[in-house]
């Protein structure tokens, strides 16, 4: 009798590969929904025009922002597992795995890597009368000056915000975390002086340092920036402690088909390995990534359990 049912057991776990197979092989046969929350909803539209031409399906950008992500990853978690409803994911969503512990979704069980699309960097800026040129002319002045400098950033548990405070922990400094609705404030507040210092995603401070309204310092990731060559990494200029970068991704439900996600994994790292893709990605300060679904979902655990130290470090909090 056990042998018959493992029989039957093997049999319907062969069948449902078999049906899983299929659906792939048809895969999409209706509109694709991506839903994106705090990402870039640019970037949303531009791999899915390129998916829509490949698929000859619409990819329909469906915008969720509010509540921080949390509404657009919740509606993802309640979605039908079929692979027709994709969520932009970003470092937000990591953030908040920690920052709101009764979400109504959990991200590593509820949902499904799919691919890392790009890494983001983020520019650590200053005001130009600031008299400092390096990270480590600003950290001087910091101690020299301490809970005197202002560091911007853009709502409470932000990655900005947590700029701030991995360098206050990493270089034993003093400065005050300033909170702004968004990043464009916080940035004109840098620029008109009544803040000092702030960490901009690429995408927001860059064009300001390039009109020399700012001033750039340093860079967090693992690289220099190729459109600010001549600035070090924050880990060159002596803070690693201090280092970082945001990311765009991928998920889908979590028990979607693994014959889909395959799939939808590898129409998005062609997507993104083509020129005027990559071109696009770069004018927006997105670095193209790429990699497994395994590769992604380790990803994501790591990240998750680096902003858990930050936050639970420097007892950030949300209203």
């Amino acid at each position: 009798m056990k042998h018959s049912w493992r029989v039957i057991i093997s049999l319907a776990i062969v069948a449902g590969l078999a049906c899983d197979g299929v659906a792939a092989q048809t895969y999409p046969t209706k509109p694709i929904r991506f839903i994106v929350g705090p990402g870039p909803d640019i970037l949303a539209r531009l791999i899915g025009q390129k998916l829509t031409d490949t698929w000859g399906q619409q990819v329909v950008v469906d915008q969720r922002p509010g509540a921080g992500g949390i509404i657009a990853a919740d509606t993802v978690a309640k979605s039908i597992p079929d692979g027709y409803t994709l969520l932009l994911t970003t470092g937000a969503y990591t953030i908040n795995a920690t920052l709101y512990p009764k979400l109504p979704y959990n991200l590593e069980r509820d949902l499904a890597p799919v691919d890392l699309l790009a890494l983001i960097s983020f520019l650590v800026i200053v005001n130009p009368s600031l008299p400092a040129k390096s990270m480590q002319e600003l950290v001087q002045l910091a101690r020299a000056k301490p809970g005197t400098l202002n560091c911007a950033h853009s709502g409470p548990g932000t990655t900005a915000h947590l700029g701030c405070e991995m360098l206050k922990a990493s270089a034993r400094i003093d400065i005050v975390p300033v909170s702004y609705k968004g990043t464009n404030p916080a940035i004109v507040d840098v620029i008109s002086g009544q803040a000092q210092l702030m960490f901009a995603v690429m995408q927001g401070g860059l064009p300001q340092v390039q009109a020399g309204k700012l001033r750039a310092v340093a860079v967090t990731g693992a690289k220099r920036s190729a459109a600010l060559p001549d600035v070090p990494t924050i880990t060159e200029s002596g803070f690693a402690g201090a280092d970082f970068i945001s990311w765009n991704g991928v998920h889908v439900r979590a028990g979607s088909p693994k014959a889909i996600v395959a799939k939808l994994n590898d129409a998005l790292n062609r997507t993104i390995k083509l020129s005027d893709i990559q071109e696009r990605m770069g004018g927006l300060g997105l670095e193209p990534a790429g990699g497994t679904p395994e590769a992604f979902g380790a990803f994501v655990k790591e990240d998750i359990a680096r902003w858990a130290k930050v936050i639970k470090s420097a007892n950030v909090r949300v209203e």
